[in-house]
Formats: structure tokens, sequence, C-alpha cells
């Protein structure tokens, strides 16, 4: 099965994705994670440093892909996850979908997808550009991460409209919305009512997950140290779980963005106030 984890930059995905790959590893997957950013720091809570990257290694062998082994370019990380990093052009130079084509490209010649249950994709922010959503080639579910903001929720509906659009020519489906780091879901409940999808789980405002990623650590080795964190592994062991009973996911309708701005607009901009009850409805209630 692969996987392609998209949202907002800097909303998380790249904790979230870490986290996803150790708790597939936990329900006993051999899990492959591939980070797709030239800032070449996805895996790193799963390694604790930044690994060479793919274009790293092809540049240090002259681009003579039969001179590059496995052990070049795949590192162990923690819980038995394997990590890659693809790397990426000089900034403003180059294209990021270059790099995962080639990234591919050289996995299959080792063979390396034949060895895994799972491999992951963490792509780097929206998806502006058919060299963004390049993974999406090569996956069966999408994942958007997302919070109850605006700004990232406009985000994952430009990503719902590069599934549908990849789905055309490819057996691929969004397997849903994951809130990282959110109080509330208000937001997202009034988006996924215009552009129905399902939301695989809305993780609360957890300090520790944010922590985790300055640490270079995953909240299941943290949680090692410190077991009060084994309620937030839960909720991405339930993701995990979602995702391996292979759900149906949808090919989503995405919102025109001029609708979902006003949409999402409205709803600061007129929130919707409580209901005052009357004195006399009150003591109907009380009766009741």
């Amino acid at each position: 099965m692969k996987l392609s984890v998209y949202g907002k930059g800097g909303i998380g995905k790249s904790t979230t994705s870490c986290n996803i790959s150790v708790a597939l590893a936990r329900r006993g997957k051999k899990v492959l994670q591939i980070g797709c950013d030239p800032k070449h720091d996805s895996t790193f809570t799963l390694t604790g440093f930044l690994i060479p990257t793919i274009i790293d290694t092809l540049q240090e062998k002259d681009y003579h892909y039969e001179d590059v082994w496995a052990e070049d370019v795949i590192y162990k990380g923690y819980g038995g996850v394997d990590c890659v990093e693809a790397g990426g052009p000089p900034a403003g130079a180059g294209c990021g979908g270059y790099v995962v084509g080639e990234t591919v490209k050289l996995l299959k010649e080792l063979n390396a997808f034949d060895e895994y249950d799972i491999i992951l994709f963490d792509v780097l922010g929206d998806v502006v550009c058919g060299g963004f959503a390049a993974p999406l080639n090569y996956s069966d579910y999408c994942l958007i991460v997302t919070d109850n903001g605006f700004d990232a929720l406009f985000a994952a509906n430009r990503i719902a409209a590069s599934v549908r659009e990849k789905a055309r020519t490819h057996p691929l489906r969004l397997a849903g919305l994951i809130g990282n780091r959110t109080s509330k879901r208000d937001l997202i409940e009034k988006y996924i009512s215009a552009v129905p999808m399902p939301v695989l789980e809305v993780l609360p405002l957890i300090e520790d997950i944010r922590v985790s990623r300055v640490k270079g650590k995953t909240l299941f080795e943290m949680a090692e140290t410190d077991p009060s964190l084994n309620y937030v592994c839960d909720y991405y062991l339930n993701i995990a779980d979602q995702i391996l009973a292979r759900p149906e996911g949808v090919v989503p309708n995405d919102s025109p963005d001029r609708e979902l701005f006003s949409l999402l607009s409205d709803f600061y901009l007129n929130p919707t106030k409580p209901e005052v009850k009357t004195e006399e409805q009150e003591l109907d209630m009380m009766m009741v």
C-alpha cells in the first residue's frame, strides 16, 4: 500500500507522517517513509538527524544509478521504520516533482518497493503544480493534514482537487482528513459539509506533539520514558488501523475557490450565536 501525506506548509505533516509510520510498524507492517521535500527533514523525528538525500548520493556517484546500493540511500529509523529523503534542486531552480520521479525510479531499480508493506510519501506544502502532485501518481491513498483554520482548509481543498484530477487516470482515493493540534473542529465540519470526505482523526491541542519535532523523537519514543503520552500514540494507532482496513475512500468534488473563500470567510464574519432560551422555554425544559 502506498500513501501520500499532504497539507499546508507548517501544519505538521512530517510529525504526523513519522508517527503514523511508527503506528503502522507497531501493527506488524514493514514501512518505508520517503521525504519529498528539498529541506530533507521529513524523517528527522525517526532518525534523529538529517539523513543524506538521494540527490546527494546520485551526485556523488555522478548519476550512475548502477553504482548506488540500497544501503546508500535507505536509513533505519525508530521502530524499524526505514527512511529515505528524496532531496531536491537548489532553491529557485529545477522541479521537485522530477526529483520524486527519480527517487521512485532508483528505488524500483533497487527492488526496494517490493520489500515493504507500506510506502509513505511525506510531501511538502500545498499543491500548486503538477510536480508537487507527482507522488499521487504512485499512491493508493492520499491523507490531508489540516487544522481548524482558514488557510489550512483552503490548502486542503486544492489538494482535494489534485486527488480528483489524478483519480481520472490512477486508482487513487482520498482516505480523509487528519486534524492536527486543534482545540475545535467546527470549521472542519463546515468544510466537509460542502466537500464531503471522511475525517480520520482530530488530535487535540497537545504541546508535546510540537515538542517532539524539536526533540527529534516520535511520540512513541517519548512515551517510552513518559507513559502519560501513551494516549497520544493511540490517536496515531487509530489512524493506522483505519488505513490498514483499506477504506473505500472518496474522489472529492472540491469547492471552487471563490465559493470556498466565501464559505470559510462567512464562518468568521458571521459566527453562529448560541441560541438564547427565554424564561418560558427554560421552564418548559425543567418540566420535561
